[in-house]
């Protein structure tokens, strides 16, 4: 017979529940401004849904009536310092981390709002109705709410999405040293999502000071914990991580306090994260002004249980009983709350044909549509340009991915900011390929391996962006890994710069290899330029050569936008131009590179098929003018480099390597056709690989591949559509 032997968890795993001489012996004051917190993020509550229940509230209006005391009593517990994020459900905690900072020492019941106090709602609820008076002039909504002055991150509208931005500015305190916390806040329908659980894992391995703050209300919409988890004591996943957990009545905010006290103890000293689960409940419907019974989901029985229990008059009842406050003070205090978020409102409104609008003067112009998607650059202004022609340092025949470690131990010898992430980047002598080359050794706090956990670890570098302090540079193995983590790459890094409102950078590198040719099959050879072109907020650029690749990196490094930095294998053992000492130059992103002047047809190329093209032109004997793209966004194509070329020949074939459904040059030609129409001869013609993914199959995998013989029918077909248009 098997022995048995009872395990034991590793972390502490607590219920925390408030006793009466915790109450009699609380802070008159923390329980005074826990009061006044509440009733005025209940009553700026109630005024949202009354104007989105009149039409005045574009979108949704997700209400966290009935849950305050969670966002409160956190919130009373943190310093200036500490920051939070969240999920589209967010307007409390928004709120209540603001009034605590711009009033560390309270908010008294008895006295009048200040104007602090009325500028934070007036801004809160603009950017709610989508005004440009609104923190992120209107850009975000009721989902995505931004303060970075108070320590509010950002909000967020994918569920758990926001969780590892909130790991990477907690990586930036434990860094810096600073004693600051983060908490990040998101319900139980967000407590099963891979990016949550990633993020956990990763923020324990690396004991970063962040609280998974879990909002548990029982509904995600309409779906109960019960029908999403067989385990419903949602705290628990902090076992399986090491994390102490605390789990604790919600709606007794006090015990939310104590509890985030407790939590902060842990993370202030080194001790890595904590997870909080409160008990809560929305007493409305995922959005609107209708309770969740009126769709059936609920019954009235459970949600008037639910508001006997109400945060605000457990508060009430408690200060009223100790004498701090009278019954008749606590009916005024709402009055004053309800009446001041009237008094905001108003200042929104007027009256047409009867009815409330808001008035039109008010919304952002049109013009601000495109505002912010990226940065204009100013940050490369001044910078010493230099290109290989005219270079005067000593060129040397150099391999390719000698010169990617190399570049990038200068840049961090020279900028304490930039931290290196990915998986194995710290082993193996530089990562799988090398291009990480003696950087975990020079610097060991700034060379993070990570697991193996895309979704957590560009998320976390997110999140080290946005925080401001650091420059993170995060590899990719391989490209096809973006998929992984493509909620974090696309909906969150590339949109935070302009859905916060345009005004905050986001200084990010991701490199990344394609890997057509190495037999490494569907899964890891694609080529991602077509995907991030087509994706809003993503710069990028593709060095062909060793020489192209110092400047092109340091562009990307000094750049405030996240840049993809496309590399390849092929290019990696290569040998060409590159300089022997001086790696401090730049190439300006947005600048195209003429490989070879001609004038019978414009060839528009990038990475490894440069050499490709320029071969079979020169075997071919053909005047081609061979362009190497370098800047692939649609920010940075050097319009007037290929406007000269194409104006001058005619005659267009864009050259790429990988599959034709994730093409790159799809996206070139539309670009191209819209704006050169009239010039063209003949139509644009393309040279690209099969519609399948590579294949493991040596002989499959080059048959999806575009290669020089593919190349050079693409120039003979034009050559014959070129002839056929002079005949």
């Amino acid at each position: 017979m098997p022995t048995d032997k009872k395990l034991k968890i590793k972390s502490p795993w607590i219920e925390l529940a408030t006793t009466e001489s915790d109450w009699s012996e609380a802070n008159p004051v923390l329980l005074e401004s826990m009061l006044s917190s509440m009733v005025l993020i209940r009553a700026f509550e109630e005024k949202v849904l009354a104007l989105a229940g009149a039409g005045l509230v574009h979108g949704p209006a997700h209400s966290a009536i009935g849950q305050e005391g969670g966002a409160v009593g956190s919130a009373l517990a943190m310093v200036a310092g500490d920051q939070i994020n969240g999920s589209h459900r967010a307007h409390h905690q928004f709120l209540a981390k603001s009034l605590h900072f711009i009033r560390p020492e309270g908010i008294s019941p008895r006295q009048a709002f200040a104007e602090d106090i009325r500028e934070v709602v007036h801004h809160t609820l603009a950017e709610i109705m989508g005004l440009s008076q609104g923190y992120c002039k209107g850009r975000g909504g009721s989902m995505h709410l931004r303060w970075q002055e108070a320590g509010n991150l950002g909000t967020n509208a994918i569920v758990g999405g926001g969780v590892p931005f909130a790991a990477g500015s907690a990586w930036a305190h434990r860094h810096s040293q600073n004693g600051n916390a983060v908490f990040t806040y998101f319900g139980d329908g967000a407590v099963n999502i891979g990016s949550v659980l990633e993020t956990m894992n990763l923020a324990a391995a690396w004991k970063l000071p962040v609280c998974f703050f879990i909002e548990n209300n029982r509904y995600a919409v309409s779906t109960t914990v019960e029908e999403s988890t067989a385990e419903t004591r949602l705290s628990s996943r902090g076992s399986a991580f090491g994390i102490p957990s605390w789990r604790i009545d919600g709606m007794d905010p006090l015990a939310v306090y104590q509890a985030s006290q407790q939590a902060l103890t842990v993370m202030r000293s080194g001790g890595g994260p904590a997870i909080i689960e409160a008990d809560v409940y929305r007493y409305f419907h995922q959005s609107g002004p209708l309770p969740g019974s009126a769709f059936g989901y609920r019954s009235k029985s459970e949600e008037e249980a639910w508001r006997a229990r109400d945060p605000i008059d457990r508060v009430e009842v408690e200060l009223i009983g100790r004498g701090l406050v009278s019954a008749d003070e606590c009916a005024e205090l709402r009055r004053r709350a309800s009446q001041l978020m009237d008094d905001v409102a108003e200042e929104f409104l007027e009256r047409a044909d009867g009815k409330a609008r808001i008035k039109p003067e008010l919304w952002p112009s049109p013009d601000f549509r495109d505002y912010g998607i990226r940065g204009d650059l100013s940050e490369l202004q001044g910078v010493r340009t230099e290109e290989l022609e005219t270079f005067s340092g000593k060129v040397v025949d150099g391999r390719f991915v000698d010169v990617v470690a190399d570049v990038m131990m200068r840049r961090m010898q020279e900028d304490e900011r930039i931290v290196v992430m990915g998986e194995d980047v710290h082993r193996l002598k530089g990562g799988t390929n090398g291009a990480t080359r003696g950087l975990s050794d020079a610097f060991p706090e700034r060379v993070l391996g990570t697991p193996i956990s895309e979704n957590a670890f560009v998320g976390l570098a997110g999140g080290l962006a946005a925080d401001g302090r650091y420059v993170p540079v995060v590899e990719f193995m391989y490209p096809d890994f973006m998929w992984v983590a493509a909620d974090q790459v696309f909906n969150q890094i590339a949109k935070a710069r302009h859905m916060f409102g345009g005004e905050n950078a986001m200084p990010l590198v991701l490199r990344t290899k394609v890997a057509m040719g190495t037999g490494y099959g569907s899964q890891h050879c694609m080529d991602p330029a077509g995907i991030f072109a087509t994706s809003v907020g993503w710069r990028i650029v593709a060095p062909s050569t060793p020489f192209d690749y110092v400047g092109l990196m340091n562009s990307a490094l000094k750049c405030k936008d996240p840049v993809l930095v496309i590399e390849h294998v092929d290019l990696y053992s290569a040998r060409g131009p590159a300089p022997e000492d001086d790696l401090d130059y730049f190439i300006p992103l947005g600048k195209a590179r003429v490989v070879r002047h001609g004038a019978a047809m414009t060839i528009l190329t990038y990475l490894s098929m440069v050499q490709v093209v320029s071969d079979a032109v020169e075997r071919l004997g053909i005047d081609a003018e061979v362009i190497d793209l370098r800047s692939l966004d649609r920010a940075g194509l050097d319009w007037d480099t290929i406007g000269a070329s194409i104006e001058k020949t005619g005659n267009v074939l864009i050259v790429e390597q990988g599959s034709i459904g994730t093409s790159y040059g799809g996206f070139l030609a539309d670009q191209i056709q819209s704006r050169y129409f009239d010039l063209l001869d003949a139509p644009i013609q393309r040279v690209h690989g099969g519609e399948a993914s590579p294949s493991v199959s040596k002989v499959l995998e080059q048959a999806s591949c575009a290669a020089a013989a593919d190349v050079e029918r693409g120039i003979r077909s034009l050559l014959a559509e070129r002839a056929l248009e002079l005949c």
